[in-house]
């Protein structure tokens, strides 16, 4: 969907160059009535030069294109106005670009979720600083089949990792009945200071949707809005801080096995392979029992203190899971790469969540 408008913006850019040739007498063009100055010769070469240049940001997806678009509504508008009587068609492209500058501040602006995203990303990116690596000796508490884990993820030999940033595709939904929303997702997380920052940019029924999972210092909030625009959800509080705090100690689990050896962790062994684990951070005590196969990998997570969030903007307490499978090779360490996130309900349990794993990359700088 997105390359319509691209190319109906390329199209756009390409018929101001006529504009341009007319002034300069460099192509007979009758459909142009109007006579045009070389003044505004050279402006519609500029409209023209600043519309392409929106629809290149955009198709390569930089952040910045809404800011090139703004300033092309408004030349290209202008020369529609000088020469209103053989134009005037252009202002319905010059409606869709207006549509797409407004959706790019929105969503890329300096108070869009993904500005305050890399906000918070830049500061804890600030605090990075050399690491010690993981050895030996730092599994010595841990039970057997989280030693094994460690092992198998190839997190024995690594630096601790401070921070990890990711990016997810998959899909989600919302209830057993609802429709599958696909979406693509980036991660920024901290070790060091615990912190998630999760960003995610979904389809519901054609229509962009975004949620913004921020949990730091150990309070956390939910977003959702339409388009950057109409609020959905804007979850906050205890429950919020709780059910976060399980999903940063998942990610931990899931893609940061590393720092498992960390002391807020308290250990239980259960059998060979099966691990119980009390997570504490900030006041918040959460439990986690983490399953295993018997070739060591990971392969389940499951918590009954995080609460699912409904739509009445309520929490009810509900067993989280995160079934995982296929581990291959990120870099230098090995990660499951496809993960499920289920609730158990009464009428028994359902996935609401299907993610991919993309890319992983550790301790940036």
């Amino acid at each position: 969907m997105r390359w319509i408008p691209i190319a109906l913006m390329g199209v756009h850019g390409l018929i101001h160059v006529m504009g341009f040739a007319k002034a300069f007498g460099y192509a007979d063009l009758p459909q142009l009535t109007q006579p045009i100055s070389r003044a505004w010769g050279l402006a519609w070469l500029a409209a023209a030069v600043l519309v392409t240049t929106t629809t290149a940001l955009l198709a390569v997806g930089a952040r910045s294109y809404w800011i090139a678009g703004a300033f092309a509504l408004l030349v290209s508008q202008a020369v529609i106005v000088s020469a209103w009587r053989d134009a005037w068609a252009g202002t319905a492209a010059n409606a869709l670009l207006l549509l797409i500058v407004a959706y790019g501040w929105l969503t890329e602006g300096p108070r869009s979720f993904h500005a305050q995203y890399l906000r918070d990303a830049e500061v804890g990116l600030a605090r990075v600083a050399a690491a010690p690596m993981v050895t030996e000796a730092d599994l010595a508490r841990l039970p057997d089949p989280v030693k094994r884990y460690l092992r198998i993820t190839r997190s024995v030999g690594q630096p601790r990792v401070q921070n990890y940033h990711l990016r997810f595709r998959g899909r989600i939904r919302s209830a057993p009945d609802s429709r599958w929303m696909p979406f693509e997702a980036e991660q920024q997380s901290f070790a060091d200071e615990p912190t998630r920052l999760f960003l995610m940019r979904a389809r519901m029924f054609g229509v962009p949707v975004e949620a913004f999972h921020r949990a730091i210092g150990g309070h956390a909030t939910m977003q959702v809005t339409v388009a950057g625009a109409v609020p959905l959800e804007n979850a906050r509080g205890d429950e919020m801080d709780r059910a976060e705090t399980v999903t940063l100690f998942n990610d931990m689990c899931l893609l940061a096995s590393g720092t498992l050896i960390d002391p807020s962790i308290a250990w239980e062994a259960a059998d060979a392979t099966t691990a119980r684990a009390r997570f504490t951070y900030k006041g918040q005590t959460i439990a986690a029992t983490l399953l295993f196969a018997s070739t060591g990998e990971l392969v389940n997570f499951q918590s009954d203190d995080r609460a699912r969030s409904e739509s009445d903007g309520t929490f009810t307490p509900r067993r989280f899971s995160t079934p995982v499978r296929d581990y291959r090779d990120f870099g230098p360490v090995r990660l499951m790469s496809f993960g499920e996130a289920r609730w158990l309900l009464p009428e028994g349990e359902f996935t609401y969540g299907e993610f991919t794993l993309v890319d992983i990359a550790y301790n940036a700088r």
